[in-house]
């Protein structure tokens, strides 16, 4: 139940140009599509990266400034997924990387990450959504820090400010994450995909218009059959636990 996407460009710190930009998301909506599949694990092969972000000399690639804004972007084909993504990150994660790690649900970080967003250096800002969702995750002040020094920061500063979620050790990051994985494809598609749906609408909406989307999946749900399997399950553990009906 847990599909995984490898980044394997091990030599390049899994730098991505675009054709693995396309990879990715037909990685996605496979995945996406495949019902067999509850959670996806996004991880980088080799020992030194997750990802070091887009490949610089593949911007040859773009015939003008006009294709190079209608790039595919793979940040956004992660961040788009249904269905709940958790990420294991390694070594370099930086650029794009970061931003593929922040367009992700769950991050688990090895104690060897280094991350940050360098693109302020090179003359520009990054496309791939760090200015977004990094403000989201751990305010204003501290997104400003990481996007105007352009400085790299360690997996024990990335904990400390709340932009990953599980700090492991060196080597465990992968294994912990499939954990992690595992234990929420346990749970149903309907009920794993309306937490996402809901939260990820919290980002975007005011809080009455996101308050109504949350009673509105949870009818959806109940529709779906839920309801009834929440019950059965409450009585099963009640029945374990001694807990009065």
């Amino acid at each position: 139940p847990v599909g995984e996407i490898l980044l394997n460009r091990p030599d390049k710190l899994n730098a991505i140009t675009p054709s693995m930009a396309r990879l990715i998301r037909d990685a996605c909506q496979a995945l996406d599509d495949d019902d067999a599949v509850r959670v996806v694990l996004l991880h980088g092969s080799g020992e030194s990266a997750f990802c070091a972000g887009s490949d610089i000399k593949a911007l040859d690639e773009y015939e003008s400034t006009f294709h190079f804004r209608n790039r595919l972007e793979y940040a956004t084909q992660v961040r788009n997924l249904r269905k709940p993504c958790v990420v294991a990150l390694k070594g370099w994660t930086l650029g794009g990387g970061f931003e593929l790690a922040l367009s992700a649900d769950l991050r688990v970080a090895s104690r060897t990450a280094s991350l940050g967003a360098p693109e302020v250096g090179l003359g520009w800002v990054g496309g791939g959504g760090a200015s977004q969702m990094l403000p989201r995750l751990i305010g204003y002040g501290k997104a400003m820090q990481i996007l105007l020094t352009g400085e790299p920061f360690d997996a024990e500063k990335a904990h400390a400010l709340g932009i990953i979620e599980y700090l492991v050790d060196e080597g465990q990051e992968l294994e912990t994450a499939r954990r992690i994985a595992s234990q929420i494809a346990d749970h149903s598609l309907v009920a794993t995909q309306t937490v996402k749906a809901a939260v990820r609408s919290a980002l975007s909406t005011p809080l009455t218009e996101g308050l109504r989307m949350e009673n509105e999946l949870v009818s959806l749900a109940f529709a779906l059959g839920n309801d009834q399997t929440g019950r059965d399950a409450f009585g099963r553990r009640a029945s374990d636990t001694d807990i009065p009906d």
